[in-house]
């Protein structure tokens, strides 16, 4: 039999094998083939794990001491200094995310001498109290109020912070925090004297060493007052999402700015005032929430777009500030949606339709 017949010969009968039961019909699954095996479990290291992440605006707890009217502390004295009410209409979305995150302007401290600025923002430490209440974990203290009373009053806010459970980050000082199993990586910079340029890659690289798997950053930019990006608020942006960043969010314009999908991230140019005691009555008081769900699989952040804008004011009254950030409804909320549209119409291409809770700008708003 020559050596080509033999080959023949064998394959014919791996074959036959190969459509023989394997078994004896004793019903014991190690037997079976791989084709009738059951379906094993996913690996704990291949299940994808969600991840809600709602940001807000600027939070100015406390007041400037020249301020004369209403202050927040004035308020604070009315409800018996029961913190939990600043917060209040606002919890129930923050205790149903997984972190809660704002920009935290101002100090918490007792010391220090008040800075020669126009505005300068202390509160009595106490008022950490209205954080935790208000369900929020994580602060970017990358701002220019984090040192209001000088490096005493910055050193204080941080141990408050500290003690009760509060993360803070800023510019080198990134932090990165467990989430649902996904370790999630916080970065705050600060453009406007320069530094943000520099710190971010230092920043960026510092929390992926630490084993981010997703990365949030906090931008502090712009110009106060206006409702559109500047180039170098664009270019930064950009350059944060080129380095991993899967969220960008902005402050410091006091006002509300656009949004813009980049390479499939998300950038909010400026999320507006939020719990803000350093203006008693500002003429807009539109503010948002901006809360997205990521999926995390084997340490990559997917791209399931699963995301909402909740319109708010700063204040559940139109008539002056009372400090008391409130969703909005109906025809209020239909109205700084469509805002929120026009000023993200103006960025990127321009095709970007974003998705409101509870409103279709195209319609009124939902029921």
């Amino acid at each position: 039999m020559n050596n080509l017949f033999k080959r023949i010969l064998a394959s014919a009968a791996a074959a036959v094998m190969l459509i023989l039961p394997t078994g004896c019909g004793n019903g014991n699954d190690a037997e079976k083939t791989s084709a009738e095996a059951e379906p094993t479990a996913v690996s704990a290291e291949n299940e994808i794990k969600k991840v809600t992440i709602s940001c807000a605006g600027d939070v100015t707890l406390g007041t400037d001491v020249n301020f004369g009217g209403y202050t927040m502390p004035e308020l604070m004295a009315d409800k018996n200094n029961d913190y939990s009410y600043l917060f209040s209409n606002v919890k129930e979305i923050f205790e149903n995310d997984d972190l809660t995150i704002v920009n935290f302007e101002g100090t918490l401290t007792d010391r220090g001498v008040r800075q020669d600025k126009t505005f300068a923002f202390k509160a009595d430490p106490e008022y950490v109290q209205a954080l935790s209440a208000g369900s929020i974990e994580a602060v970017t203290l990358a701002n220019n109020h984090s040192s209001d009373y000088g490096e005493e009053s910055a050193e204080d806010t941080k141990k408050y912070l500290e003690d009760a459970g509060i993360i803070w980050f800023e510019n080198e000082n990134a932090a990165v925090t467990e989430v649902n199993g996904v370790k999630v990586g916080l970065v705050g910079i600060y453009e406007l004297d320069g530094s943000a340029a520099e710190t971010l890659p230092i920043a960026m690289q510092d929390v992926k060493d630490k084993g981010a798997e997703l990365i949030i950053v906090e931008a502090h930019w712009g110009v106060e007052g206006e409702n559109t990006p500047t180039q170098s608020q664009i270019d930064l942006a950009h350059e944060a999402v080129d380095l991993g960043a899967d969220l960008v969010i902005g402050h410091h314009p006091h006002v509300l700015q656009g949004v813009e999908k980049y390479n499939k991230k998300y950038i909010v140019y400026s999320m507006g005032n939020f719990c803000f005691g350093g203006n008693q009555n500002p003429s807009d008081k539109d503010t948002m929430i901006f809360r997205q769900t990521f999926s995390v699989r084997d340490g990559m952040v997917g791209t399931d777009d699963d995301y909402e804008i909740i319109p708010c004011s700063i204040s559940s009254t139109s008539s002056y500030n009372d400090y008391c950030p409130t969703p909005l409804e109906g025809d209020a909320a239909a109205r700084v949606a469509e805002k929120i549209q026009s000023f993200s119409d103006r960025i990127g291409d321009g095709n970007l339709k974003l998705k409101f809770r509870g409103v279709d700008i195209e319609g009124d708003a939902d029921a």
